[in-house]
């Protein structure tokens, strides 16, 4: 299957990193750490491998993917050796890059959309695409009618104004254009009635939302901890310091309050209870591309003692992220492919606030996903 990645955001830290990370382990540079899907214990031989893979996508910015890449090899994010050994191959991408369009309406906006996405499929041969967004979080946006129906919200686009968010027009397109979507992102994105009716009618697959790479990892492993060991967590508390394009988004008081909600969920619904506490997440420019997490657990044990739990996670965002991205591209790719449709509820693994009815305790997914990908395989 030759299939490609349509990356929102595709000049961005995240994607960047991705596009390096795929192309070194195509040309055998890197090895591939922290790739869920080359875990031995999974079954992968229905995805496409990353030689099968093309790189294109939009973005608001135009300073060249080589170029990105090279600010993230001065900040330490990626190996210089492989920015220089892959500049070749980085160009060819960004051949594949667009400028995010915009036309008089959202439905023009759309139109222009799914256009270059259609002519970059042409273009490669390619059989299928996914769109992935990883661009910079957006505010949950007030609610509209016509986000409850198909019908109401394709005349609404027509109309001056917005109506969707961007991450949701772009899944509109992604879905109008006969392509699967995956949100790396707590944004909206495909998370609404109109585009559910939209991905049933055109059968495509599609997973979200906000891609689970530190605090919240460790929350979903150490929270089941707690269930299961019968102890009443009393307050969960944490302090997020994050720099880069996403600190820096997320200084918009909206847009952190969606991913700081995103990332106590996981307590609400493995505990079956909210303890005290919430999460705070502040922007050090300083920092850049590195997160810092802090958070402290006061639980009760027996006869009502009271102990506490601290930890620190300290981690490079983009290299946490991008091996997730690859992932989840290529598993939904395969999805589409065994023609699923719907909200892809095996694929909580990698995510915070997954669609679906699904379990929230880490060891649960991963027997899901397990599960799930031998599906795929024909159970090899």
């Amino acid at each position: 299957m030759r299939a490609g990645i349509w990356l929102i955001g595709a000049r961005g830290s995240v994607a960047t990193t991705s596009v390096v990370g795929a192309l070194a382990l195509r040309a055998g540079l890197a090895d591939p750490v922290g790739c869920v899907t080359a875990h031995p214990a999974l079954d992968v031989s229905a995805l496409p491998g990353l030689g099968d893979l093309v790189f294109g996508g939009h973005d608001v910015t135009t300073v060249p993917v080589a170029k990105k890449a090279e600010q993230l090899a001065a900040a330490g994010i990626v190996p210089a050796r492989l920015v220089q050994a892959l500049e070749p191959e980085l160009d060819e991408v960004e051949a594949n890059l667009r400028h995010a369009p915009t036309g008089a309406t959202q439905a023009e906006t759309a139109t222009l959309i799914a256009a270059d996405i259609k002519a970059f499929a042409t273009r490669h041969g390619l059989d299928r695409v996914v769109v992935v967004n990883v661009s910079s979080t957006e505010p949950a946006p007030p609610p509209h009618p016509a986000h409850a129906d198909l019908t109401a919200l394709t005349a609404a686009l027509t109309a001056p104004g917005r109506v969707l968010p961007p991450s949701s027009l772009y899944a509109y397109a992604a879905f109008d254009s006969g392509c699967p979507y995956v949100d790396f992102t707590p944004s909206t994105g495909a998370r609404l009635p109109a585009l559910a009716q939209l991905a049933a009618e055109r059968g495509l697959p599609y997973a979200g939302h906000d891609g689970k790479t530190g605090e919240t990892l460790l929350k979903s492993v150490l929270a089941p901890m707690f269930a299961m060991r019968n102890l009443t967590v009393r307050s969960w508390s944490g302090i997020n310091l994050l720099g880069g394009g996403d600190g820096a988004s997320l200084t918009n008081p909206q847009a952190n309050a969606a991913k700081a909600a995103s990332k106590q969920r996981v307590l609400r619904e493995t505990l079956g209870y909210e303890p005290d506490g919430d999460t705070r997440i502040d922007y050090v420019a300083d920092i850049g591309d590195f997160k810092t997490a802090w958070d402290l657990v006061t639980f009760e044990g027996f006869l009502g003692t009271g102990m506490c739990l601290q930890f620190t996670w300290q981690g490079c965002d983009s290299a946490l992220a991008a091996p997730l991205v690859l992932d989840l591209a290529r598993i939904t790719l395969a999805a589409h492919a065994a023609g699923h449709t719907g909200p892809l509820a095996s694929l909580a693994y990698f995510f915070k606030d997954p669609l679906g009815d699904a379990d929230h305790a880490l060891h649960a997914q991963w027997e899901s996903l397990r599960t799930y990908l031998a599906g795929l395989g024909g159970g090899r």
